[in-house]
């Protein structure tokens, strides 16, 4: 449904669930929203999602329940968490697949999810010196480099085209609202790793990475299998469609972690991990510890269990 207070904007409603036995419990996230296209001054587009709640705020909330006990345990704000559980598991994935020994990175991006990515990456890969950032408008680049380099003690350095932050560096990270694919392929290194969080979702049809890099690949990691015929991410399926890799040869993330699957095989391989949805399971496991922290120092506001649980059956 088009809101007609803010054109070519929907209300959108998502939810995602799941549990591990190892937290205790069952995540359901949901959000609810109003989401659309933006056409920046440079005329690049970018997804949006609208402050449309009173207050100028947005509404997403993650309820955790107890696997044993079956009563709501807490209610959290999803934004940090969900922009901190993407920012880890794009570092889970450099850390299996990226070439070791690389001191220069590119980023794409300089908003709420770079900023996650570039500390998670910088934690699995303490060695990077430098970082070099795009994202198409200068003064938010600019402004990130400026705040990020204070904070890491590292150079994270704006460029002003899109090759400045490929050429020359090995990892490569995609952290974007973008439409369209944030580079061209055919500029990546040998034995480059490739990050991209942004695929066709059901709502849109947008994608980071372009058919050139996903054609340069020798491996593709991907976060959930399932998703990408559930959602037709064509970007994940090219190379499969035009006869570079069997599908066969597209594993998940969870198999390199489980040992099932090999990571990097070798330091030519150029390899790409498409973190391509979200999982109800990750928000259990993020929102489980946080819990756990907020507990510990005293944080949040508690109310009567009683309230939420009934005397008759559902």
């Amino acid at each position: 449904m088009e809101d007609e207070r803010h054109p070519g904007f929907r209300f959108r409603f998502k939810s995602q669930e799941g549990g591990t036995v190892g937290s205790g419990v069952w995540a359901l996230r949901i959000t609810s929203d109003l989401a659309g296209v933006e056409t920046l001054a440079n005329g690049v587009q970018r997804r949006r999602l609208l402050p449309a709640a009173p207050g100028g705020r947005y509404v997403g909330l993650v309820t955790l329940y107890s696997l044993t006990t079956l009563e709501p345990l807490a209610v959290l704000h999803d934004s940090v968490i969900q922009k901190m559980r993407v920012g880890a598991t794009s570092a889970l994935g450099i850390r299996e697949l990226a070439p070791c020994g690389v001191t220069v990175a590119g980023m794409f991006g300089s908003g709420w999810q770079a900023e996650a990515h570039l500390e998670c990456l910088l934690m699995v890969r303490p060695e990077i010196e430098e970082v070099r950032v795009y994202s198409p408008t200068p003064a938010n680049r600019e402004k990130f480099a400026a705040t990020w380099s204070e904070r890491t003690g590292r150079r994270i350095v704006a460029v002003d085209e899109p090759r400045g932050a490929v050429a020359g560096c090995r990892i490569v990270t995609c952290a974007t609202a973008a439409m369209d694919p944030c580079f061209d392929g055919a500029w990546l290194e040998p034995g480059s790793h490739v990050t991209a969080i942004t695929s066709p979702d059901g709502t849109a049809t947008r994608r980071e990475l372009d058919d050139a890099t996903f054609d340069k690949a020798d491996r593709i990691v991907v976060l959930s299998r399932e998703q990408v015929h559930h959602d037709k991410q064509f970007d994940i399926l090219g190379p499969v469609e035009r006869g570079r890799m069997s599908w066969d040869d597209v594993h998940e993330l969870g198999d390199l972690l489980a040992g099932a699957r090999p990571g990097r095989t070798s330091d030519g391989e150029t390899t790409i991990f498409a973190n391509n949805t979200g999982m109800g399971l990750q928000f259990a496991a993020v929102c489980a510890r946080a819990l756990a922290l907020g507990e510990e120092r005293g944080l949040g506001h508690e109310v009567p269990t009683g309230w939420f649980l009934e005397e008759t059956s559902p």
